[in-house]
């Protein structure tokens, strides 16, 4: 197999040839058609995140084909059409997955992270941690699917039932919630940075109701808002933009800090929150519905060689449609 592989933080990756591995007890070996690029990923390359470990093989939402399977796995599972996440396994056994927050398990492994992900043109998973995919959807536009896809439905979920809805950061997941939004019948306020004007006609094209950049007071009062991009002193501006009884909620795994901000601003009621991975629940309802609303994410494909290249352009902002790793 070949994979992009992360050898020291901050440093780009590097094209290793590996021996294709073997699944073990429970496990299915994938060959990955597509593998969408994350902000995640840019946190995994710039050593960002907590308790990282060297080599890693970046990446975790990916469209395969099981092409081998364990002992213990179901062989019913050969051929079939699948979808791999962020989430690689839990404990199954500690009171957060008792309780049916599998996303909150101490002892949780993560594709791409903790765990090899999908930079690669092969992977093993977990096979209880898989998702069916639509036969008809194509692999370089499911991908994406499978981690913005997810983390902004359960970020719009935890923003409640606002009708008017303040995107904070117009990359993957803000685009595929816009669609949602429309399905549901919700008004869409984007924020991008200052001056990003190709963002903000790309957010009107997909349908939000204005656009303009993060600093600017929407046009009416926010009912709820959801902030994607890293950046902590979005929350107090948020909080102005949100009515009494909104909701703030932060979707990133990683944020920088968030300044100190007066209290007037959270007074009313107002709340902030965040939402932390996902769960095989919010997989299983997500795309349930992204198939049956036929969402689309406008994207740009990479060779797998060509991930650094990929990581940079999401990093500079050079693109407005989502990278696409084709191994």
């Amino acid at each position: 197999m070949r994979a992009m592989v992360l050898r020291e933080a901050g440093m780009p990756l590097a094209l290793e040839t590996r021996p294709t591995p073997e699944p073990g007890p429970g496990q299915v070996r994938l060959r990955v058609l597509a593998c969408a690029v994350c902000r995640t990923d840019l946190h995994v390359v710039d050593g960002e995140l907590p308790d990282q470990s060297y080599p890693r093989i970046p990446g975790h939402e990916v469209a395969g084909i099981v092409e081998a399977v364990g002992a213990g796995a179901d062989a019913a599972l050969l051929g079939h059409y699948v979808g791999a996440a962020w989430l690689a396994r839990t404990c199954g056994h500690c009171e957060f997955c008792l309780a049916g927050q599998e996303n909150l398990c101490e002892e949780a492994l993560f594709n791409g992270y903790t765990r090899d992900g999908r930079f690669a043109t092969h992977m093993l998973a977990d096979a209880d941690y898989l998702f069916a995919l639509p036969r008809a959807g194509v692999a370089t536009h499911v991908a994406p699917w499978l981690c913005a896809g997810l983390i902004g439905w359960r970020a719009l979920r935890a923003a409640g039932n606002a009708h008017r809805v303040g995107i904070y950061g117009f990359g993957s997941a803000a685009q595929l919630v816009t669609q949602v939004c429309r399905r549901q019948q919700r008004e869409v306020y984007a924020f991008t940075r200052p001056g990003d004007a190709p963002a903000q006609r790309h957010a009107l094209a997909l349908g939000a109701d204005w656009a303009g950049d993060s600093g600017q007071a929407p046009p009416a009062l926010l009912d709820g808002a959801i902030i994607f991009a890293p950046v902590g002193a979005l929350v107090p501006r948020a909080l102005q933009a949100v009515r009494r009884g909104g909701r703030v909620v932060c979707a990133g795994i990683h944020m920088s800090d968030i300044p100190a901000f007066p209290y007037r601003l959270l007074w009313g009621e107002r709340a902030v929150s965040s939402v932390a991975n996902l769960t095989r629940e919010d997989g299983r309802e997500f795309l349930g519905k992204a198939a049956a609303w036929d969402l689309r994410t406008d994207i740009r494909t990479y060779r797998l060689e060509d991930a650094n290249r990929a990581l940079d352009d999401l990093r500079e902002g050079r693109i407005q449609a989502t990278a696409v790793l084709v191994p």
